[in-house]
């Protein structure tokens, strides 16, 4: 970018494109929309000019380098010649001069009232100030009519000065609806799970600041074999308080499998995932209630504008009481939740539905004064593959109840991840999810790589995260085991073949043969746990194996010879 850069450049681009990087949130718009607009066009050079201003600047930085963009210092902005300046960022200091400046929403429309950082005061977010409208170099991009209706209401100058484009994130959430299994394949959640997301916002009136102790409460409310909890949290968040903070104030959720969303990127593939979505006033709500998903509104701050999407989402979605049966209100949402639902509120938000990139391309070349490259407009991309988000669980809590006798046995398992059983409601909610019965347990179960000593050694029953390849390997495993923690009942290992071995401490092996898909070795184990405590036959019997309500399998127990002694 400096005077000389032409003897340097292998590139020689007709126009510069200055990308303004204040905060995460605003440059991961920037980063996720370009790339389809300039797509193959060596007429732009693009040049990020990173805005150290912001209180939410902590990340920024790394971000553009991780991505390899060319960075260069906010103070050198005011010695260049950009054709175009765009950002998400509408709170920026841009240098005189007389190229457009183009502002792109970082969220759904002007919703949110925020903290303004010149004065005590509170701004409507996304307006760009007086100063620069006084200029005729702005340029706002909208996703709805109804957005530059209010707009104008609340600032008279930005008349003629908006750009109705749609919204590139919402086109992307929808079109990647068809890839929804792959995404939860990737983050670990099998095809009979409910996934449950979470989405805070940021600020003092947002979920999390809320309810802080939702997370772990939903881990120890969910049986974790019929659901899985993850959390999407504003960047906002993260870089306020950092990772750190963020995963040490969550340390029992993540314990517990919580999928903990990515700040960058891979929130989107999250809430297309999702079967359900709890949340308050932030975007992520809007934008998934307005793709089809269930909710359950469980913050809603006063800093939300009132007139606007999100408000009137508030007024048509159900409510979370955070300090009543988490599960139930889950399941009552999900049951009466019909795809329409919140189509009048998406209606509102949303406008020129799959055409945003299309129209935003259009936009972004005008500007630059150049036309638009030969190739076809630019559509929405299927989302991109996340990686695994979570840590796998160590242990549980597990409760069995037993039915029937003879031919008719059925053990019902329930199980909840130990790092959350200290939070309310927990026991009453493993109760709930048993059948009524008068033959009932609960153990607790580790996996051998459970990092706390005191779990391990109070266990009942031990559990072989990997599968031995031999039976051979599963015996010896299951003899080391049960001599090293001689607390324990019964230690299971899985066999490749849909075996599983589980040792008892008298000495005896129990072989349980799954006649349906591989399972868990942590089910059959207490399945003979609790066919072992009730007094019931081990060997020849077949047994009807509930997974709380999500299905049933059949397992077959037989008893292996007795393993020699001395």
């Amino acid at each position: 970018m400096g005077h000389d850069a032409h003897r340097w450049s292998t590139f020689r681009g007709q126009r510069t494109l200055v990308v303004a990087a204040r905060t995460v949130t605003s440059t991961v718009r920037a980063l996720e929309t370009l790339p389809s607009l300039l797509r193959d066009d060596s007429r732009v050079t693009v040049v990020f000019a990173y805005d150290p201003t912001s209180a939410f600047n902590a990340g920024v930085l790394d971000l553009l380098r991780d991505t390899g963009c060319r960075v260069m210092p906010w103070e050198q902005l005011g010695h260049t010649a950009p054709d175009l300046i765009l950002s998400a960022s509408e709170n920026i200091d841009v240098p005189e001069g007389d190229c457009p400046v183009l502002v792109l929403p970082h969220g759904v429309g002007f919703q949110k009232l925020v903290p303004d950082s010149r004065s005590p005061h509170d701004r409507l977010s996304g307006v760009v100030k007086d100063s620069l409208l006084d200029t005729g170099r702005a340029w706002l991009a909208v996703s709805h009519p109804a957005q530059e209706e209010q707009l104008l209401a609340a600032h008279p100058k930005a008349a003629g000065r908006t750009l109705l484009v749609g919204d590139p994130c919402f086109d992307e959430l929808v079109g990647s609806r068809p890839h929804r299994e792959t995404y939860r394949e990737a983050m670990g959640v099998a095809e009979h799970q409910r996934l449950v997301m979470v989405s805070s916002t940021w600020g003092p009136t947002s979920l999390l600041a809320s309810h802080p102790e939702l997370l772990p409460r939903l881990l120890a409310q969910l049986p974790c074999d019929e659901y899985r909890v993850g959390a999407i949290v504003h960047p906002n968040v993260w870089s306020a308080h950092g990772a750190w903070q963020i995963r040490t104030l969550q340390a029992a959720a993540l314990d517990a499998g919580l999928l903990l969303m990515p700040t960058v990127h891979a929130w989107r593939p999250g809430l297309v995932a999702a079967d359900l979505l709890i949340g308050d006033h932030g975007s992520v709500t809007l934008y998934g209630a307005s793709a089809g998903t269930p909710l359950l509104l469980a913050a809603f701050g006063r800093d939300a504008v009132p007139g606007t999407a999100v408000h009137h989402l508030a007024a048509v979605a159900p409510r979370l009481n955070a300090h009543k049966d988490l599960r139930r209100q889950v399941e009552d949402v999900a049951r009466e939740h019909t795809p329409q639902r919140y189509a009048a509120v998406a209606e509102h938000a949303f406008a020129e539905s799959g055409h945003a990139l299309a129209r935003l391309r259009t936009a972004v070349y005008r500007l630059l004064k150049l036309s638009e490259p030969p190739s076809p407009p630019p559509s929405p991309l299927a989302l991109p593959v996340p990686d695994p988000p979570a840590s796998p669980v160590t242990s549980w809590q597990v409760s069995t109840g037993v039915t029937g006798d003879g031919e008719e046995l059925t053990v019902t398992v329930c199980r909840f991840p130990a790092a959350v059983s200290a939070h309310d409601a927990a026991v009453s909610a493993h109760d709930a999810a048993l059948p009524r019965s008068p033959v009932s347990f609960t153990h607790l179960a580790c996996t051998d790589d459970e990092r706390d000593h005191r779990l391990a050694e109070s266990a009942s029953v031990l559990i072989r995260r990997r599968p031995a390849s031999t039976a051979i390997g599963a015996l010896r495993w299951i003899e080391d085991t049960l001599a090293r923690l001689p607390g324990s009942l019964l230690a299971a290992s899985g066999v490749h073949g849909n075996r599983c071995l589980v040792g008892l401490r008298d000495g005896r092996t129990v072989e349980v043969t799954a006649t349906g898909p591989a399972l868990d070795p942590g089910l059959p184990a207490a399945v003979v746990y609790a066919c072992l405590r009730a007094g019931l036959r081990l060997n020849g019997t077949l047994v009807t194996l509930r997974i709380g309500d999500l299905r049933d399998e059949d397992v077959i127990l037989r008893l292996r010879p007795a393993r020699p002694t001395g």
